[in-house]
C-alpha cells in the first residue's frame, strides 16, 4: 500500500485530534468530580429534640439559631466535611421558665458553653438516598461519637425567586440520639424525672455555593 501525503496528513490530524480530546477530558474530569459546598439555609433548618418527662410524655424542644455547611458530590453521592453549629442559648421549648432552666448549669450551661457542634469528615452510603453520618458531637466541653441516619430527599433548582438567579437546593432529613449523661448532664437522671436519652430531629435545606 502506498502512503500518500494526503493519507499521512489525515492520519496525523486524527492522532492529534484524539490526543487533544483525551487531554481535554483529563482536564475536565477532575473539575466534574469536585464536590460542591453547601450552606444550611437558616430559614429552612430545624434542629429539635425530645426528652422524656417522668414517663408521662416527651417534651419537644428546638434551637432557633443553627448554621452549618458540608460538601457533596451529587454524581457520586459522596458527603464530606459536615459541620453543624447550634447556639445553645437559642433553645426553645414553649415555656419560658423551662427554657431558662435548660440554658442554666443543670443542662446546657449556655453562658459557659455557647455552642453545640456536630462534625463528620465523611459518610457511609447505606442506600440509594440514605447515609450513616458517623461523627462527633461536642457539648459542655466534651466530645462523644454520634451517628446520624440521613435521607437525601431532593436536589433541584428552587422554584422560588427570579429566573436565572434561583438557588440550587438540597433537602435532607436526619435522625440520631445521644445520652446526655455522657456529657456530664446528669440532672434528674438518677430519679428518672428527665430522660437520659435525647432523640434528635434534624430537617434542613442547604444552598449550593
Amino acid at each position: 500500500m502506498t502512503l500518500t501525503l494526503a493519507n499521512l496528513l489525515r492520519s496525523r490530524c486524527s492522532w492529534l485530534w484524539g490526543a487533544g480530546l483525551a487531554s481535554t477530558l483529563l482536564l475536565i474530569q477532575p473539575a466534574l468530580a469536585q464536590p460542591a459546598r453547601y450552606e444550611l439555609d437558616p430559614e429552612h433548618t430545624t434542629v429539635a429534640f425530645l426528652v422524656d418527662h417522668i414517663g408521662y410524655a416527651k417534651v419537644l424542644g428546638m434551637f432557633r439559631s443553627v448554621r452549618g455547611s458540608y460538601r457533596f458530590d451529587e454524581a457520586a453521592a459522596a458527603l464530606s466535611d459536615v459541620r453543624i453549629e447550634v447556639e445553645t442559648a437559642s433553645v426553645f421549648s414553649n415555656l419560658r421558665r423551662r427554657d431558662d432552666h435548660l440554658k442554666g448549669p443543670d443542662f446546657l450551661n449556655s453562658s459557659e458553653f455557647p455552642r453545640m457542634v456536630f462534625t463528620a469528615s465523611s459518610a457511609q452510603r447505606t442506600g440509594e438516598r440514605t447515609f450513616d453520618i458517623r461523627g462527633e458531637l461536642e457539648l459542655l466541653g466534651r466530645k462523644q461519637p454520634l451517628t446520624l441516619q440521613a435521607t437525601w430527599n431532593k436536589s433541584a433548582e428552587s422554584p422560588i425567586g427570579p429566573v436565572g438567579r434561583r438557588p440550587y437546593v438540597m433537602g435532607v432529613s436526619a435522625r440520631g440520639s445521644f445520652q446526655r449523661s455522657a456529657f456530664g448532664m446528669n440532672y434528674a437522671v438518677a430519679n428518672g424525672w428527665v430522660g437520659d436519652e435525647v432523640p434528635l430531629i434534624i430537617e434542613f435545606e442547604a444552598i449550593r455555593q
